[in-house]
């Protein structure tokens, strides 16, 4: 294992993309919002139930938030909870044009050419 030799490989920005996932830049902006409402909580040392009481929101989406389990949320519906802790959010937009028609992780590529060397 020492003398092995790892290969790095460069992300596209977006793990979601480089594993292949299905709406992959979705998945990335639902996990930065989320990490946004954690930094909020973290800093002003709110847990759960409180968070639940000066939001109205369920302690237990909270709970979902705090460990990753995102699939219940929507990117609007992340937005609202940080605008009911008391934050704005600014977005900027940037659109770049696909190389590919359909993209092909890093990971896949390196799949692909370790399966051609045999």
């Amino acid at each position: 294992m020492k003398d092995e030799k790892l290969e790095v490989v460069r992300g596209s920005g977006n793990v979601f993309r480089d594993l292949g996932r299905p709406n992959a830049d979705v998945e990335q902006f639902k996990a930065i919002l989320a990490a946004e409402i954690l930094k909020m909580l973290d800093r002003e040392g709110l847990s759960v139930r409180e968070a639940h009481r000066r939001t109205g929101i369920a302690a237990a989406d909270f709970s979902r938030i705090r460990s990753a389990d995102l699939g219940r949320f929507t990117v609007d519906r992340l937005m609202a909870v940080i605008n009911r802790l008391g934050s704005r959010i600014e977005i900027k937009i940037r659109v770049r044009r696909q190389v590919q028609s359909s993209p092909v992780s890093p990971l896949e590529i390196r799949r692909r050419e370790s399966e051609a060397r045999g």
